[in-house]
């Protein structure tokens, strides 16, 4: 009998030990990636698709110049500045080292050009020169850098320069790194400045080349931001757009440049390979017509009030269902906006999603007299 559970015991220890490689196997990170910190982000709903050490604090040296983008594009959103407008070189930001466009002091560009060579050419004059401008001093962008990253949710990461330049407890990590440059990438005007590959600032007098080099190798490469330091060593935050499908991947400390753009090459790989976005509707989409009682019209049209977008898997990519929920009628006076019904959205028959259906029309309610005439006529008629 001893003898018979002995052999039970072990037959289970065999079974648990066969079955650790595997449990194993899933932990495993599927990438092999060189960094010290990854996420891979979609940029339209924010959800992290992979990651890597996602909160470890670390430099990320000029990857920062992404939230003084961020805070120049709020400010022309703002009115607050505008593209053409002066901006005036002081001491300070011509004292910059690292990567610069040699400002003199009291050389003047305008806002556009400032913003070309920070998203070019990583100019940290530029840089602070552009912080002066909007704040009145480094010290309070600085400061505003920091309440924005905190609005944010970025709970890991503290700035005190505008430029990236290493210094202590000037830190970040990958997933507010990804945050931000989500935050960034909502300013469709940044767009065509970070997807310059070469430009000149000084009416050409002085080149620029674009140091992200993912975008003229990469296909659908949008942006963002590389960062390199002996401390911080070689980072980027770099985006990509296929097939309504965008991107956000974050590298942090690659020990080289070309593995930090291998790096982010493979993350972006796995999210086309993986990741797909689906169309639930378009707003103003039609779905089918309403009857109106007591309306000059019969019938209003019932369409979406919004678009509807949803990450899936590749595999689910074609279990979307729509099923519009609308009344037999609605009563006039109907305004144009009206909800007049809901778009229930289920992928897989769960339901992921409502949109209002809305009246495309307004409708008004019959005059009395009109009323009066379509009852004669009916009874006429019968």
């Amino acid at each position: 009998m001893k003898a018979k559970v002995g052999m039970r015991f072990f037959c289970v220890l065999i079974a648990l030990f066969l079955a650790c490689p595997a449990i194993y196997a899933e932990d495993t990170k599927v990438l092999d990636l060189e960094t010290v910190g990854a996420v891979l982000m979609d940029a339209g709903s924010g959800q992290v698709l992979y990651e890597e050490n996602p909160h470890e604090r670390v430099k990320i040296a000029s990857v920062t110049k992404v939230m003084t983008m961020l805070l120049i594009m709020e400010a022309i959103k703002s009115g607050k500045i505008t593209m053409d407008e002066m901006v005036t070189a002081s001491e300070y930001a011509c004292s910059m080292g690292g990567s610069q466009i040699y400002l003199e002091p009291g050389e003047q560009m305008t806002v556009e050009d400032m913003i070309k060579a920070i998203a070019v050419a990583s100019a940290n004059d530029a840089s602070v020169a552009m912080a002066e401008h909007i704040m009145g001093s480094h010290d309070a962008f600085v400061q505003a850098m920091n309440k924005r990253a905190k609005a944010l949710g970025m709970n890991n990461t503290n700035f005190i320069n505008s430029s990236g330049l290493d210094g202590e407890n000037q830190y970040s990590c990958a997933l507010d790194v990804a945050i931000m440059s989500r935050e960034l990438m909502k300013h469709e005007t940044i767009y065509p400045y970070l997807k310059i590959w070469t430009d000149s600032l000084r009416g050409g007098e002085f080149g620029l080349a674009n140091t992200n080099k993912l975008i003229r190798f990469y296909q659908g490469a949008t942006g963002i931001k590389t960062g390199s330091t002996d401390e911080a060593k070689y980072c980027l935050a770099a985006s990509a757009t296929r097939d309504n499908l965008s991107l956000i991947a974050v590298v942090l400390g690659s020990p080289t440049s070309q593995i930090r753009f291998n790096n982010a090459s493979k993350l972006l790989d796995y999210g086309f390979a993986n990741y797909a976005v689906v169309q639930g509707t378009k707003k103003g989409e039609s779905f089918g017509n309403v009857d109106v009682s007591k309306g000059a019209q019969d019938n209003v049209e019932a369409v979406a009030q919004e678009d509807f977008q949803r990450l899936v898997t590749k595999d689910k990519k074609g279990a979307l269902e729509v099923k519009p929920q609308l009344p037999n009628q609605v009563i006039a006076p109907v305004n144009k906006g009206d909800k007049i019904g809901e778009l229930h959205i289920y992928i897989e028959d769960e339901k992921v999603g409502t949109v209002n259906l809305i009246a495309k029309d307004k409708v008004d309610r019959i005059k009395p007299w009109a009323m009066f005439m379509v009852m004669l006529k009916m009874w006429t008629m019968s």
